[in-house]
C-alpha cells in the first residue's frame, strides 16, 4: 500500500486540486479561550496602555509616600500654600516654585527662605501634597478592590443560587434583591455614620450592603440561559451535585461576564468614595483621600489651582484606565469580535 502511494505521480493532478488541498490546511495554531482573548486584547492599544498606566499608578500609590521625606499628615504652617518645585527641573521654567502673588510672578520658596523641595507643593496647612495624593490613591485602590471582591463573592454567589434553583427560591431572593436595590447608598452611609464614625468603615459597610446587586442580576440572567444547556443536563444525569455543577461548570462559563461587569463597577465605587469624602461623609482630615484633597483644592481653585488639579488628574486617570481596560476585556471576551 505504501509503495502504491509513493508511486503516485503528482504531475497528474491539476493545479486547482493542489490549491484546494492547500487551502484546507489549518494555518493558525490551536488556542484556548484565554489565549485567544489575550491575542485580541493586545490589538486594543488603549487597553494595553491603560494596563501599564494602572500598574504605574498602583506602584506609585504604595511607593510614593515613601519617596517624599514628609509624612502625609505632618503640618508646617510656615510652608503653607507652596507651589510645586522639583529639584533639577526648575531651570527649565516648570515646577520651579514660582507663582503669581498680587499679580507679580514670585519665587515663593526664595521669598520665604525655604530650602526644601515640595514636588506637588503644599496645602493651606503646609502638608506635602505629593505624599497626601498617593496616600489618597491607596484609599481609592482599596475601594476599587473592595468593590471587586464584593461583586465576585456576594453578587456572583447570590445570582448563581437564585438563577440555578429558580422557582420559589428565585422569587424570594429576587424580592429581597429588589428591597436592597431600592435603598440608596447615600442613605445607607448616613445611617452608618449615626452608628459608626465617618470614615472608610462606613463606606465599606455601605458597599457591602448595596454594592453587589447589579452583579447578582447579571449573573442570574446568564445562569437562567446556561442551566438548560446540554452539558448541564449531562452533568445532572451523571449524578453530579448542584454545588459542583454551579462552581465547576457554570462559573467558568460566566467568567468573562463576571470580569467585565466587575471592571465596570470599580470606577463607580471610586467616584462614590471621592464624592462622599468631598461632601464630608467620607474620610476626615488629617487622613488623606482624593476626595478630601479635591475638596481642599476647590476652596482655593482660583489662586492655587495646582491643589485641585493634581488629585483631580490622578482620580481621572484611575477611572479612565479602569473603563478602557473594561472595554478591552469586553471586546476580547465577546465571540462576535473574533476575526
Amino acid at each position: 500500500m505504501m509503495k502504491a502511494i509513493d508511486n503516485i505521480d503528482l504531475n497528474k493532478f491539476e493545479p486547482a486540486d493542489i490549491v484546494a488541498e492547500s487551502s484546507e490546511r489549518i494555518e493558525k495554531p490551536s488556542l484556548n479561550f484565554w489565549q485567544d482573548a489575550w491575542l485580541r486584547i493586545r490589538k486594543n492599544k488603549g487597553a494595553v496602555f491603560s494596563i501599564f498606566l494602572l500598574a504605574i499608578l498602583i506602584i506609585m500609590a504604595f511607593v510614593g509616600p515613601h519617596l517624599s521625606p514628609y509624612a502625609y499628615d505632618k503640618q508646617n504652617i510656615s510652608h503653607a500654600n507652596l507651589p510645586p518645585k522639583i529639584q533639577g527641573i526648575e531651570k527649565l521654567g516648570i515646577f520651579d516654585g514660582h507663582m503669581k502673588v498680587s499679580g507679580v510672578e514670585t519665587d515663593v520658596y526664595k521669598q520665604k527662605n525655604i530650602k526644601e523641595y515640595y514636588w506637588f507643593g503644599t496645602d493651606s496647612l503646609g502638608r506635602d501634597i505629593f505624599s497626601r495624593a498617593w496616600k489618597g490613591t491607596q484609599v481609592s485602590l482599596y475601594i476599587a478592590f473592595l468593590a471587586a471582591l464584593i461583586d465576585m463573592v456576594i453578587g456572583v454567589v447570590y445570582g448563581l443560587v437564585s438563577g440555578y434553583y429558580g422557582g420559589n427560591v428565585d422569587n424570594v431572593m429576587q424580592r429581597i434583591l429588589e428591597v436592597i436595590s431600592g435603598l440608596p447608598q447615600l442613605v445607607i452611609v448616613i445611617l452608618m455614620i449615626l452608628v459608626l464614625n465617618p470614615g472608610i468603615i462606613s463606606i465599606t459597610v455601605a458597599l457591602t450592603i448595596t454594592g453587589w446587586t447589579g452583579m447578582a442580576r447579571v449573573v442570574r440572567g446568564q445562569v437562567l440561559k446556561l442551566k438548560s444547556q446540554e452539558y448541564i443536563l449531562a452533568s445532572r444525569t451523571l449524578g453530579e451535585s448542584n454545588g459542583k455543577i454551579m462552581f465547576k461548570h457554570l462559573i467558568p462559563n460566566l467568567s468573562s461576564v463576571i470580569i467585565i461587569n466587575t471592571m465596570f463597577t470599580i470606577p463607580n465605587a471610586i467616584f462614590f468614595e471621592a464624592f462622599l469624602s468631598f461632601i464630608g461623609l467620607g474620610l476626615q482630615p488629617p487622613k488623606a483621600s482624593l476626595g478630601t484633597l479635591i475638596e481642599d483644592g476647590f476652596t482655593t481653585m482660583q489662586f492655587l489651582p495646582f491643589q485641585l488639579l493634581i488629585p483631580a488628574i490622578i482620580i481621572s486617570l484611575l477611572m479612565i484606565t479602569f473603563n478602557l481596560i473594561a472595554d478591552g476585556l469586553r471586546d476580547a471576551f465577546d465571540p462576535k469580535s473574533r476575526d
